[in-house]
């Protein structure tokens, strides 16, 4: 691995050709952060998906497509004197210090809850908001933003004491779903449901697993089922469309031993 020397000869490389393109490539020059915008959350999702993957050859790759990004917005930054990379550099290093006192001051905690709560507080201080729940950002997906609300709510004491209480709150969410459901009303039935999966986003969080993740093990784990299922439809020459539930329930059996 390289030592501290080395990796900060690496960043001066890729600062050096960073400003090597947006002088001379025709599609760099013409960038705005408007339009890398888009291009960064798709990279930040292609990292999602290297981590887990577990492949650690595709997250280098792809952490470096990130740090490419940052690097040009604080290129195009320093075009109009607003920031450069050292101002973001200094940046999260001087909110790091503010944010960590039982490492550079003399705040004692017991436990991670300790640093979290003490971290929620810093951030109401440092911004002047009056909610926590102003941090979480607006364009979040709704699954990810319903656990960062949780998660900060629960950074200042509102939260539920044990994790049975919880999974009595998604089963009788679950039973106000069922009511609503029997009565037909759709926008009640939206509401109730959008409650259910709110309960379960909390319940994940007390079982220490975090919801997009597991949801989206469960994806990769149905794709790669339907597709054996589709890869033996051809083995018939018999489109799915074809087939009966009962059919496609013994390839699918099958599947979950592959």
């Amino acid at each position: 691995m390289a030592n501290k020397t080395q990796q900060l000869k690496a960043f001066e490389r890729l600062l050096i050709i960073m400003d090597e393109l947006r002088e001379q490539c025709p599609w760099d020059k013409k960038q705005t952060m408007e339009t890398l915008r888009h291009l960064t959350i798709e990279e930040v999702y292609e990292l999602g998906d290297a981590i887990l993957d577990k492949d650690l050859d595709e997250v280098k790759k792809e952490l470096g497509d990130v740090l490419l990004h940052i690097v040009f917005y604080s290129r195009i930054g320093s075009e109009t004197n607003s920031f450069d990379i050292a101002d973001v550099c200094n940046s999260i290093c001087d909110k790091l210090i503010e944010r960590h006192p039982h490492i550079y001051g003399d705040v004692k905690v017991e436990n991670e809850d300790d640093v979290k709560r003490n971290w929620e507080q810093i951030k109401l201080k440092e911004k002047g908001k009056t909610s926590v729940l102003q941090g979480v950002p607006k364009s979040l997906p709704a699954m990810v933003k319903a656990n960062r609300i949780q998660d900060k709510a629960a950074g200042v004491g509102f939260d539920w004491e044990e994790p049975h209480q919880v999974y009595e709150k998604v089963e009788e969410e679950l039973q106000e779903l069922k009511t609503e459901v029997a009565s037909g009303d759709q926008d009640k039935i939206e509401s109730e449901f959008g409650d259910v999966l709110f309960s379960l986003i909390n319940y994940a969080r007390f079982l220490k697993i975090n919801p997009e993740n597991a949801l989206e093990r469960t994806n990769k784990k149905f794709i790669k089922r339907f597709q054996y299922l589709e890869s033996k439809s051809n083995e018939l020459n018999k489109p799915l469309s074809e087939m009966t539930l009962s059919e496609m329930d013994v390839f699918w059996e099958e599947a979950k031993k592959v």
